[in-house]
Order: structure tokens, then C-alpha cells, then sequence
């Protein structure tokens, strides 16, 4: 019997992995000094500084640059970077972090615990998208000595969500060069200076970034390679070839047409996989503008989510790879996920009887009202997504304008003037609920912050669950807080997560100790080394 599309994809990309991932006996390669490596960039941020951005866009250059607090292991599990150690008071609401000494930023200014405190402060709490929530109730970072910082909160934090989250939201900033500025306009965030293993050299808007060796680390022997340079290709056809013909190495984040990941699966030359991308899960999302009337409703909201046929599309737009999503904590979150069924199954008939109680009856053409939907486009179905929508709805009567804007001009539009009745885009899970996730739903995130909750929406009763689901110290207790969360949100849908699904990464096997952590391509790539 001949195999589908999907069952020979995964046969091969199973065959790509035999031959990359290490194996009882295999002997140990030697690591090799110099070359450049080459990523593949696909759009362009405004602000390299992850201390004041949390997107895999931002991290993909800029942890190179930058260094956290802590990253993960090749386990998952919380591991030092800039600090060495911690230790949390009993009720949660102390953590001291022990910093590590020699560290001097790019500039050989030395890196101290006023750094730390600094950016914890000034830059996280008050704008970082998901730092904002994560470190609400963060009242002081006490700086006994250069080395100690000593993080005080009005509420208990859990140390395990503390840890988890740092690893994306714990980037450190220099004090010296951003105190006393406007911290969103300083020139530092696109001519970043870190601590960390590469220098930045360069950047020419629309085509690339360079960054190189810093001899100065604090890792002897470290890093491998003399040089990263980041190159900016926003057509997917063209990054493909580029990869094809070695221009590029890396391409991750599925920035690459998905026909072509089928193609490339099965070049001798690539690993293609999720492997080093599993701390990022992700969701194609629908989100609603409740300021227009028509969409504060709950009715039209939930009559939207039973109008699209969601199995559909990932079979025919996705290439089967996901599934409908059952709400904001993904089935891989074993530690949160509260096992419920996908809330809004198709069902066009139940679509048109809400819209017609909600008192939308068709009208002229068959049409009962018009939105206008913004699609973010990190991703090439995101678009996709967007044209799918607006056929989907048009069978029970709503009628879609698509704008289509950059990436930039969609997240201002979307977050900052709120300029929009429905938006497509990405959402990512980071391990932990409280990272990434109910900063989506809480109320109180600065206006115009990437990625939160800026619909017009808020619940008293979201709010409080959030915010005792990120304080309650007892693991059983904060999963049984997070059902709850995920029923209510699933009842008022203020956002609709529409699939579950994990990223692609392409990568040359010339390329060695890439991906040999879950967070890899957000990661510094001090031990990556080229065989060429």
C-alpha cells in the first residue's frame, strides 16, 4: 500500500534524525574553531533588546548579544547563566540571586546586581509584554553587594514559574547606558552591547546583522565560532534557496514555505525537525475586538469559532501538522493541561442560530454585518488563516475586509490604536502558564504591548485566577486554579486559540550542538561549532 504525504514525511524526517542524533558508542567529535555561521532572519524587529521585547524574532539574534539571568538545560530544567545560584524565603515572596563575577559587558564596563535591579525594575515591570504581568507585584530588588540581588514581591511566587519564565523573560540590560534616557527610543536597542558570547558589529536595515566573537567571555574557550551574521530574507521561495545553496545554515521558527519542508525533509544534506524547539509550542489565534458592538457579544464570538472548519484547515493549509486546540494551555503542558476536549467543534447550523439570537439577521445579500480583520504575519498561514476565515464567515452571513500590513504596521495597529474588529497571529507557550499565556486575558497591560490582552475585555474573575494561579506555591493546588482559568476563558472566548502546533527548524548537519536544548534557537550558541 503506498504511504500518504504525511506518513512518508514523517518516515523521512524519522530517517534525518537516526542520522543526526547521537548514539550508543558514537565517538565524540572534536570541536573546531572560527567560521560563521549564517542565520536566517524573516522579518525585522524594531527593538533588539530582549529586556524590553519578549518575541522569538527578537531572541533569535539578540540572546546571542544578551545573556539571562538563567536558560535551560538539555532537560528542560533551569540551569545559571548570569546568576550561579538561588535561593526563595519559604513564603515565596524573597528570592536572592547569587551573581556570577568576571562578567563584563561589551563596552568592559562590569556587569553588577545594579544591573539586575535596574532592569527588573525599569525595564521589565514596566514594559517588557509578558514581564509586565509576570512581575506585577515585584516591589524592590534590594543590592546588598555587586554580586547578591535579593528580588522582593508582595505576593508569593512559585520559584519553579520564577526560573521557567527568566529563561525568556530574565534578559539583563546595562544600567549605565539606558538610566536616565527613553528607554524605547535609546540607540543601545538596535546597537545592542551584552554580556554574552557575540559582539554586535553591525546591522543594515532589510539585509543583515553581524555580530562576532567576544573575547572577553566569561566562558574560556568559548564561543567556537569567530562570527554570527543574521541575513534578512522575507520571501520564503527565496530563503529556501538560499538555504539550498549554503548562503544561509539555519533557518528556524517554521520561516520557511511549508511545501518546502516536505521537499527539504528529504535532503541527506538537513535536519528538519522540532528538536532544540520544544520549550516554544505554539497556537494560530483569533482575536476579538469587544469594543465593537456586534463582537460583544459572546454569542457572535462563539457563533465565529463554530463557523471554521479547524480540522480542515490544518489537513489542507497545514499539511496535517496540528490539531485544534482546546484552550490556552497546550495537551504538551503535562504539568497544566486540564485534558478538556476542543470547545468549539464545527457546526454551521449552531453558528447561524446563535448569530440569528443574537438579533444579526441576514440582510441585503445574505450579509448580517462587516468586520474588518488585521492578520499578524509571523507566518506564512497566518495569512492563510486570515483568507480561510473570511470564506468560512461568509457562509453564515459576516462579511470580511482583510488589511493586510507589515508586521510592524499589524502589531501597532492591532495593540497600540487598536484599530481592528478580528486579528490573526501566533501565540507561544513557554512551559508554564504564567510565562506567556495569561497575559493574554488579564486585564492591565500597558497599552499598545505586544501580545496581552488589549480587546476591550476584562473579567474580575479572570483576573483573580490569574493572579492566584501565579501565587499559589502548591503545584496541585495551581493546576486546579488553571482548569478553572481555562473553563472561564474557553465560556467568554475574549481570544480563540484555533490550532496547537509545534515549529520547524531547518538546519546544514555541518552545523554541530545545535538544537541540544528545547529553547536552542533563543539560545546563545556559545558551543555551536561549523565542520567544514
Amino acid at each position: 500500500m503506498a504511504l500518504t504525504r504525511r506518513e512518508a514525511l514523517l518516515a523521512s524526517v524519522a530517517t534525518t534524525l537516526a542520522a543526526v542524533l547521537p548514539t550508543a558508542g558514537r565517538a565524540a567529535e572534536t570541536p573546531k574553531t572560527g567560521g560563521t555561521l549564517t542565520y536566517h532572519l524573516g522579518s525585522e524587529q524594531r527593538i533588539l533588546n530582549p529586556a524590553l521585547r519578549a518575541s522569538t524574532g527578537v531572541y533569535i539574534v539578540s540572546s546571542k548579544i544578551f545573556e539571562s539571568l538563567v536558560d535551560l538545560d538539555a532537560e528542560g530544567k533551569p540551569v545559571g547563566v548570569l546568576a550561579t545560584s538561588w535561593e526563595a524565603a519559604a513564603d515565596g515572596k524573597t528570592v536572592t540571586f547569587r551573581l556570577r563575577d568576571g562578567v563584563t559587558w561589551h563596552d568592559g564596563k562590569p556587569f553588577t546586581s545594579a544591573d539586575v535591579a535596574y532592569t527588573a525594575l525599569e525595564l521589565w515591570k514596566k514594559y517588557l509584554n509578558y514581564g509586565t504581568q509576570l512581575q506585577q507585584y515585584l516591589e524592590a530588588v534590594d543590592t546588598p553587594d555587586p554580586l547578591t540581588a535579593v528580588f522582593r514581591y508582595a505576593r508569593p511566587i512559585p520559584t519553579a514559574l520564577l526560573l521557567r519564565a527568566l529563561a525568556d523573560l530574565g534578559y539583563i540590560a546595562p544600567k549605565h547606558l539606558y538610566e536616565g534616557t527613553n528607554v524605547l527610543e535609546n540607540p543601545a536597542n538596535t546597537a545592542p552591547i551584552g554580556t554574552g558570547p557575540f559582539k554586535f558589529v553591525q546591522y543594515e536595515r532589510g539585509q543583515f546583522i553581524v555580530a562576532e566573537r567576544n573575547p572577553a567571555y566569561w566562558r574560556k574557550g568559548f564561543p567556537y565560532l569567530d562570527k554570527i551574521v543574521w541575513r534578512v530574507i522575507t520571501d520564503k521561495s527565496a530563503a529556501s534557496a538560499a538555504l539550498e545553496t549554503g548562503q544561509i545554515q539555519i533557518s528556524t521558527y517554521s520561516s520557511l514555505a511549508l511545501a518546502d519542508y516536505d521537499r527539504l525533509a528529504k535532503d541527506p544534506r538537513f535536519e528538519i525537525s522540532s528538536r532544540g524547539i520544544e520549550a516554544n509550542a505554539f497556537n494560530n489565534t483569533l482575536e476579538f475586538n469587544v469594543r465593537r458592538k456586534e463582537l460583544a457579544d459572546v454569542r457572535v464570538r462563539r457563533a465565529i469559532a463554530h463557523a471554521i472548519n479547524v480540522p480542515f484547515f490544518i489537513e489542507n493549509f497545514l499539511y496535517g501538522r496540528g490539531k485544534p486546540a482546546t484552550g490556552p494551555i497546550p495537551s504538551s503542558s503535562a504539568a497544566f493541561f486540564p485534558g478538556n476536549p476542543p470547545p468549539y467543534p464545527f457546526d454551521v447550523k449552531k453558528s447561524e442560530a446563535l448569530l440569528d439570537e443574537a438579533g444579526y439577521k441576514r440582510g441585503a445579500g445574505g450579509v448580517r454585518f462587516t468586520l474588518k480583520l488585521v492578520p499578524i504575519q509571523n507566518g506564512e498561514d497566518v495569512p492563510l488563516l486570515a483568507t480561510y476565515i473570511q470564506q468560512s464567515l461568509a457562509k453564515v452571513g459576516i462579511k470580511v475586509e482583510i488589511q493586510l500590513l507589515d508586521i510592524a504596521g499589524a502589531l501597532s495597529t492591532v495593540y497600540k490604536d487598536w484599530n481592528f474588529d478580528l486579528a490573526t497571529g501566533w501565540h507561544q507557550y513557554r512551559g508554564d502558564p504564567a510565562v506567556s499565556t495569561t497575559v493574554w486575558y488579564r486585564s492591565g497591560s500597558p497599552k499598545g504591548s505586544p501580545w496581552t490582552n488589549q480587546w476591550g475585555w476584562q473579567s474580575d474573575v479572570v483576573d483573580k485566577l490569574i493572579d492566584d494561579a501565579a501565587s499559589e506555591l502548591d503545584p496541585v493546588k495551581r493546576k486546579a486554579l488553571y482548569a478553572e482559568f481555562v473553563a472561564k476563558v474557553n465560556e467568554e472566548l475574549p481570544i480563540w486559540l484555533v490550532t496547537e502546533r509545534q515549529f520547524i527548524g531547518a538546519t546544514w548537519k555541518t552545523v554541530k550542538n545545535h538544537h541540544n536544548q528545547p529553547r536552542w534557537d533563543s539560545s546563545d550558541a556559545h558551543d555551536t561549532w561549523i565542520d567544514a
